[in-house]
């Protein structure tokens, strides 16, 4: 009974911010403290427990850092070395970002690490020259979860490991190639759907990034369809006074990115905390340069910080109360067996868009043991659908993923990019589990 009043306050939760201007993450965490101490009698200690303290900091640490980097212009000097890089091919760059990101993960480099370092840029990038948010954030995200499943990548080795210690088949090959392909997929959709075909117009009309918003810059700058040219009409000044034009790199500005390669450089090849090397990076840079600093915490996207932290409070509530573990015995005993691999699919989209994907798949996988040993449906099929099934949902705006896509849009369109995300990864959380139970449990175990 306590199960089912906990799962009933979170669709509760969901419904009331939804209806009522609240902010959906102080509301879970009233949510958590009345279940936590009434239903599950455990003390506030107990609950504070599953409050996502590396994510505040990641969350905190990296916006506080691009805050920073947009105050004294380093981010305007980056997006105009990208549109050289490209050559003014702007309908490129996303894929480009896919393609980083992909690599990254596949390398094993923690996904969140990836996003965390390259969102910023591709969403400055985004709001600069007219390119749609979600477009960018999706291109990002996704590309970080195709990568992620690689032999060596983070979420393929937690998948490989498991099977191999149960004696189950694997193909490590297959996963890395079917979880690639789907996240590609839903990369594409997403390019058609945030405006990729008109970007592609743009480029060959050749007039490719004319007029790029200048309300978001502080002016209005106009680069040529090759990208060459710069300007100094404002996108490239801080908020302190002492940067120059875009195209100019002064030592403010070289520090600066100095401090984003030693981050790029600490997470992904000496496994340093990606939250805590950011905020050590930019509270340097305030020391240093404490006139851009101006402003700079306020920016910091508080809000979100607020929403994340208690949805995901909440949700490790559940967790550690055994509330997922009891869903999934429910489902090993439906006597249904393509029914029940269905039903694992559909926990793992549900949890994993709230919670660690990581976590999910490290629970889930293990959970199903008993049920895949039974040889009912095929192992292989039904553990790549839910790889794929817990991974795409990563978009959500409650993933540590979506969330720094959320964090990391401009200022005016971060509520517009949070309604997106959460309609588009509930939707994902959805239709996916359908889709790769169809194509990888079905016809494999029939």
């Amino acid at each position: 009974m306590a199960n089912v009043i906990a799962l009933s306050v979170l669709v509760l939760v969901f419904v009331i911010s939804t209806v009522r201007s609240v902010n959906m993450g102080a509301l879970a965490l009233v949510a958590a403290f009345v279940v936590g101490t009434l239903v599950f009698t455990v003390d506030t200690s107990e609950i504070l427990d599953g409050f996502p303290a590396s994510l505040f900091v990641i969350l905190v640490g990296v916006t506080y850092l691009f805050a920073l980097a947009r105050n004294n212009g380093t981010v305007d000097w980056i997006i105009h070395a990208a549109v050289r890089a490209v050559r003014g091919r702007v309908a490129l760059v996303p894929w480009a970002m896919f393609a980083v990101c992909a690599a990254v993960t596949a390398m094993g480099a923690v996904s969140p690490a990836a996003v965390a370092i390259i969102a910023p840029v591709a969403m400055g990038f985004a709001t600069r020259y007219r390119i749609h948010p979600m477009l960018m954030g999706f291109m990002v995200v996704q590309g970080a979860t195709a990568g992620s499943f690689s032999p060596i990548g983070i979420f393929g080795v937690i998948t490989n490991d498991v099977m191999r210690q149960n004696g189950l088949p694997s193909s490590p090959a297959l996963l890395f190639v079917s979880t690639f392909a789907a996240a590609a997929v839903v990369a594409a959709i997403a390019y058609v759907s945030f405006g990729g075909r008109a970007l592609i117009a743009r480029g060959a009309s050749e007039r490719v990034l004319v007029s790029a918003v200048g309300n978001a810059s502080g002016g209005g700058d106009t680069i040529t369809g090759s990208g060459s040219g710069d300007s100094s009409k404002g996108g490239g000044k801080s908020s302190g006074g002492t940067a120059p034009h875009a195209g100019a790199l002064n030592l403010e500005r070289r520090l600066t990115l100095l401090g984003l390669a030693s981050l790029a450089l600490g997470a992904l090849v000496f496994d340093l905390d990606v939250g805590f090397t950011a905020l050590t990076v930019a509270v340097l840079l305030t020391l240093i340069f404490p006139a851009s600093a101006r402003g700079a915490v306020d920016k910091i996207s508080w809000g979100t910080v607020l929403l994340i932290g208690g949805i995901v409070t909440y949700v490790a509530l559940l967790q550690n109360q055994n509330t997922v573990q009891w869903l999934g015995d429910s489902v090993a005993h439906v006597g249904i067996p393509l029914l029940a691999a269905f039903l694992i699919c559909l926990i793992g989209a549900i949890v994993s868009a709230f919670a660690s994907t990581t976590g999910i798949l490290g629970a889930l996988i293990p959970l199903a043991i008993p049920f895949l040993m039974t040889g009912q449906v095929n192992a292989t099929g039904l553990v790549i659908a839910l790889a794929i099934s817990s991974s795409l949902v990563d978009c959500s705006p409650f993933s540590t993923n979506g969330a720094l896509v959320v964090a990391n849009a401009a200022p005016e369109e971060r509520d517009v990019v949070f309604g997106l995300t959460m309609r588009w990864g509930m939707t994902i959380m959805v239709v996916t589990p359908i889709l790769a139970w169809l194509l990888f449990v079905v016809p494999w175990s029939v």
